[in-house]
C-alpha cells in the first residue's frame, strides 16, 4: 500500500504533488534540448520539431531528413509527418487537438486527426515581404509576430481570417504573450509585449504602454484563468501582477545567474521557472519549491497543472486537490478521513469502525460526497477502490442517499483508467475530463485509430457509435490493399445493422482515394438519396444520380440534379439523358415555361414534339403587340406543323388555324389602316369581334365578304349581324330582314328574343312572333304576354281552340284584355 502524502511538498500554505504518468517515455537518442515541443491541451498529444537553431548529431540521411513527430503522452509515436515546406515560426494545438504549423512566410496549415491529413490557410500577401518571427497559440487561434514586429490575429481555425493588430513600437521585443479572448474586456485578444523597460498591450484599436519600471522582461507569462501576469526581469527578479496591471501580488528573487528558458503558470495558483535540467515552482508570497532531473526538461502547461517532460519520465504537478489534502493530510480528523479510517477498520474486523460511523453521523452525507469526488482526484487504483469503499460504506449506513454521483463517478474513473493505460497515452485529470467532455475523448480515439477502446468507451457511455464506425470504414477504403470488391464486402458486413450509418461519407473517402468503383457499390447501402445523389454528381454518375433523385420522390432533389446536369453537359447530353424520365421531362418543361422557353424550344424539337412546339410559339404571338412580329411567330407555327400535318389531322388542324391567324392579323391591320387611319381598333380582336364591330360600325358589306373568304358558317354570322345590328339599334335593318326573308338559318325565335331584350315590345310582337311559325300555340301566345298584348295572346289560343291556355291567361289580364279574354271564353265554351 503506497503512502498518498509520499509525494507531497508543501509551497506556502499549500500542498503540491507530481504524480510519475509514464516512464522510459523517449528514446535515449531523442536529444529533447534541440528539439521545439508543444503539448495539446487536456493531456493530448506532443509534437516534437527540431529546433532548427541548434547543431544536433548527424546520424544518417534518413535522421536528418525534417519532420514533425507526434507522440502520446507516453512516448508511443503516432505519426510522423514529413516536413518540406519551409521554417517552422509556431508549433501548437488547438481545443480540439488539432496540430497548426505557421511557416515563416505566413503559410498556416491545421493538421486536423493526427494523422497527416490537413487544410491549409495564409496569413494574408504582406506576410512574405518580412517572415513570421514567432507565434503565440490559445485554444481557437493564435497570434503571429512578424519581424517588423506587426502582429497578425487569428481567431478561429474553423473560419480563419487573418486579422491586423494595432501597429506596436518597432523596438526589441524582449518577451511576448496573449491574452485569449474569452478573459479581456472587449473579448478580443491582447497582446502583451515587452519593450524596452516596460510592458504594452496591444488590441485591434491600440497599442498601450502601461509604464512599468524594472525591465526589460526576459519572459511574460499568462495565468490559465487569464486575471494574472508573471514577468521575469533581467536581473531574476518574477513578478506577479494581475492583468489589468494595476496591483503587484508578489516579488520572488530567483537569484540565478541565467535566465530560465521557459515560464509556465502551475493552476492559477503558482509559477514554474525551467531552465535544462532544474524547475522551480513559486508558490504564493514567494515560498519556492525546487526539482532537479538528470536531463533535459519541457514544460507543457495544461488546465489544472503542467506536464514535466523528459527522455525517462512524463510527470503532471499541480496542487493537491481541497478534497484529497482535506482527506489525507496528516491528522485530519474530517468526516471524510474519519470514514476512509471506519473502513480500514471494516476490513480489520474492528468494533471501532462502527464507532467511528457514529461519530460522524450528521456528516455522513458530507464525508459521503468528498470521499467519491477524492476518488475520481486519484491516479492510484488502490487510493481510488478504498475511497470509493469509504463512500460505499457510508452510503450504505443512510436511510436516504442518491448513489447517482457514486455511481457516475465509477464510470469516469473505469474510463480515465482505460485512457490512462501506457498504450493510449491520454493520462486526463478528472477535471480535464470534465471540459473535455466524452463527446471530444471520443474524437481523440479516433484520431488516434484506437476504435476498439472507443466503441467500448462509447456503449459504456451511451454514446451512439456510428461517428467510430464510419471513421473506421473511411480508413478502410482508403488504406486496404484488397480488392475493391472484398473491401465493400468487409464495410458491409461489419457496419450491417449498425444504426445512424452514413455510407456517402465512407463512399466520399473512397472517391478521394481514386476508387470510383467502390464509391459506387458504396452509395448503393445509403438509404438517403440525398446523400447519395451530390456525391454521384461529383463523380460524373450523372444518370445514376437522377435516377436516384427520381426514386426519391424528392421534387426538390429532382430539380436539384437537373440544375446541375444542365450546367454541366451540352444540350443534346442532357435532353439524352431526360428520353424515358417522364418526371424529369415534367419538371423541366414546368420549369422553363417561366424561365427559360429557349431551353422548351429545344426540348421539343429534339423530342420531335412538332405541335407541342408550335404552340409554345403561337402563346408567344398571343402576348406580341406588334402585328408583324405576331404574323411572323405564327409563321414559325405554322412551319413547324407543315411536315406533319398529311400524317396526324390534329397538326393538320393545328396548321390551318395558324394560316388562319395570319390572315386575320393581316386583315386586321388593313382595316386599321382603312378605317381608322392605322389606330388600333380592330388588332387583337378576335374573327367573330371584328365581324361585329364591322355591322355596328355601318361596314356591313365588308363584313359579309370576310365572312365568305373566312368561310365563317351561316349560322354563326347571323347571330353576329343579329346581336350587331340590336347593338346599334338598326330596327330598319331587321324588319328588313324578317320582311324580305322566309327563313333564317338560326331561327326567328332568338330574333324576337334579343330585340325584346332591347326593350322594342313593337318589332318583337309585330313582326316576329308571326314569323315564328314553328312554334307551338301556347308558347307563341306567351311571346305576345311578354310583349304586353294579352288580347293578341288570347286570340292566338283562341284560334287553336285551347280553353284551358285562356282560363290560365284570364289571371294574367286586367282591364279590357281581361274582357276580350272571358268574351273568347265564352265562345269556346260548350253551350247547354
Amino acid at each position: 500500500m503506497s503512502n498518498p502524502t509520499a509525494n507531497w511538498e508543501r509551497v506556502g500554505d499549500r500542498f503540491y504533488h507530481k504524480i510519475k504518468l509514464y516512464d522510459a517515455v523517449f528514446d535515449q537518442d531523442l536529444e529533447l534540448e534541440n528539439y521545439v515541443i508543444a503539448g495539446a491541451p487536456f493531456s493530448g498529444a506532443i509534437a516534437l520539431y527540431r529546433d532548427e537553431s541548434k547543431l544536433h548529431t548527424y546520424r544518417g540521411s534518413q535522421t536528418s531528413k525534417s519532420s514533425i513527430d507526434i507522440y502520446s503522452c507516453s512516448g508511443k509515436l503516432i505519426r510522423r509527418i514529413n516536413w518540406d515546406k519551409g521554417s517552422i515560426r509556431g508549433l501548437g494545438w488547438s481545443e480540439d487537438e488539432k496540430l497548426l504549423v505557421v511557416t515563416e512566410d505566413g503559410t498556416v496549415r491545421c493538421y486536423y486527426d493526427l494523422q497527416g491529413d490537413f487544410t491549409q490557410f495564409s496569413l494574408g500577401s504582406g506576410v512574405e515581404e518580412h517572415g513570421v518571427r514567432a507565434c503565440r497559440f490559445w485554444s481557437n487561434g493564435f497570434v503571429a509576430i512578424l519581424s517588423n514586429n506587426q502582429l497578425i490575429a487569428i481567431s478561429h481555425y474553423n473560419e480563419p481570417r487573418p486579422k491586423l493588430l494595432a501597429t506596436p513600437p518597432e523596438d526589441l521585443v524582449h518577451s511576448w504573450t496573449v491574452i485569449p479572448p474569452a478573459y479581456t474586456l472587449s473579448r478580443s485578444v491582447e497582446v502583451l509585449l515587452a519593450v524596452g523597460q516596460t510592458i504594452y498591450v496591444v488590441d485591434s484599436t491600440d497599442a498601450e504602454d502601461r509604464v512599468l519600471p524594472n525591465g526589460p522582461f526576459k519572459h511574460v507569462s499568462v495565468s490559465p484563468n487569464g486575471l494574472y501576469v508573471t514577468l521575469y526581469t533581467e536581473d531574476g527578479k518574477v513578478w506577479v501582477i494581475t492583468s489589468d496591471f494595476q496591483n503587484k501580488i508578489g516579488e520572488y528573487e530567483s537569484k540565478a545567474k541565467t535566465v530560465p528558458k521557459d515560464v509556465q503558470w502551475c493552476g492559477n495558483d503558482s509559477v514554474l521557472l525551467a531552465w535544462e535540467d532544474e524547475v522551480h515552482m513559486i508558490g504564493p508570497n514567494g515560498a519556492v519549491l525546487k526539482y532537479y532531473y538528470d536531463g533535459w526538461v519541457h514544460l507543457l502547461a495544461d488546465v489544472d497543472g503542467v506536464r514535466l517532460m523528459t527522455n525517462d519520465v512524463c510527470e503532471f504537478l499541480q496542487k493537491v486537490p481541497d478534497t484529497t489534502e482535506d482527506i489525507f493530510k496528516l491528522g485530519s480528523t474530517s468526516p471524510a478521513s474519519v470514514l476512509l479510517d471506519a473502513v480500514d477498520q471494516l476490513e480489520k474486523k474492528s468494533p471501532k469502525a462502527d464507532e467511528n460511523i457514529q461519530l460522524i453521523r450528521s456528516s455522513l452525507p458530507d464525508a459521503v460526497a468528498a470521499c467519491v469526488q477524492a476518488a475520481g482526484q486519484e491516479y492510484s487504483t488502490y487510493w481510488q477502490k478504498q475511497l470509493l469503499k469509504a463512500a460505499s460504506f457510508g452510503k450504505s449506513v443512510l436511510d436516504l442517499y442518491s448513489s447517482d454521483d457514486f455511481v457516475d463517478m465509477c464510470e469516469k474513473l473505469r474510463v480515465l483508467n482505460a485512457l490512462r493505460d501506457y498504450r493510449i497515452g491520454l493520462p486526463l485529470s478528472l477535471e480535464q475530463y470534465e471540459r473535455l467532455t466524452s463527446e471530444k475523448l471520443i474524437q481523440r480515439l479516433i484520431n488516434r485509430r484506437e476504435y476498439l477502446l472507443a466503441i467500448r468507451v462509447s456503449d459504456y457511455l451511451r454514446i451512439p457509435t456510428n461517428k467510430i464506425y464510419v471513421h473506421w470504414a473511411s480508413q478502410k477504403v482508403r488504406n486496404s490493399t484488397a480488392d475493391e470488391d472484398t473491401i465493400c464486402s468487409t464495410v458491409v458486413d461489419k457496419l450491417n445493422n449498425k444504426r445512424g450509418i452514413s455510407f456517402e461519407v465512407i463512399a466520399r473517402a473512397a472517391y478521394d482515394e481514386g476508387r470510383s468503383h467502390l464509391a459506387t457499390q458504396l452509395l448503393n447501402h445509403e438509404s438517403r438519396a440525398g446523400k447519395q445523389v451530390p456525391l454521384l454528381l461529383s463523380m460524373s454518375e450523372d444518370e445514376l444520380a437522377l435516377d436516384k433523385a427520381i426514386a426519391s420522390g424528392d421534387t426538390d432533389l429532382v430539380y436539384f440534379v437537373l440544375l446541375h446536369l444542365k450546367r454541366t453537359l451540352p444540350l443534346a447530353s442532357f435532353f439524352r439523358l431526360l428520353t424515358n424520365r417522364p418526371l424529369a421531362t415534367a419538371l423541366v418543361e414546368s420549369s422553363a415555361l417561366d424561365q427559360d422557353r429557349s431551353l422548351l424550344k429545344d426540348l421539343y424539337y429534339q423530342d420531335d414534339r412538332a405541335l407541342d412546339g408550335a404552340n409554345l410559339l403561337f402563346s408567344e404571338a398571343l402576348a406580341q403587340t406588334a402585328p408583324q412580329t405576331k404574323i411572323d411567330k405564327l409563321r414559325l407555327a405554322s412551319k413547324c406543323l407543315e411536315d406533319h400535318s398529311s400524317k396526324d389531322p390534329t397538326a393538320a388542324l393545328y396548321h390551318k388555324s395558324y394560316q388562319e391567324a395570319q390572315a386575320l392579323i393581316r386583315l386586321q391591320s388593313s382595316l386599321d389602316s382603312d378605317l381608322h387611319a392605322g389606330e388600333k381598333v380592330y388588332t387583337g380582336l378576335s374573327l367573330n369581334a371584328t365581324l361585329h364591330r364591322l355591322i355596328l360600325t355601318t361596314h356591313g358589306k365588308r363584313a359579309n365578304k370576310i365572312a365568305s373568304d373566312f368561310r365563317v358558317p351561316e349560322k354563326v354570322f347571323a347571330w353576329i349581324r343579329l346581336r350587331a345590328l340590336v347593338a346599334k339599334r338598326d330596327w330598319t335593318e331587321l324588319e328588313e330582314i324578317a320582311t324580305k326573308n322566309k327563313r333564317s338559318s338560326i331561327g326567328w325565335e332568338p330574333y324576337f328574343n334579343e330585340v325584346l331584350g332591347a326593350g322594342n315590345t313593337k318589332l318583337a310582337g309585330g313582326v316576329f312572333v308571326a314569323k315564328c311559325t314553328g312554334l307551338k300555340a301556347r308558347e307563341r301566345s306567351e311571346m305576345w304576354v311578354k310583349c304586353g298584348m294579352v288580347g293578341r295572346a288570347g286570340e292566338e289560343l283562341a284560334k287553336a281552340k285551347d280553353l284551358e291556355g285562356l282560363e290560365e291567361l284570364r289571371g294574367k289580364a286586367s282591364g279590357s284584355g281581361a274582357v276580350e279574354i272571358e268574351r273568347l271564353i265564352a265562345q269556346l265554351r260548350p253551350k247547354r
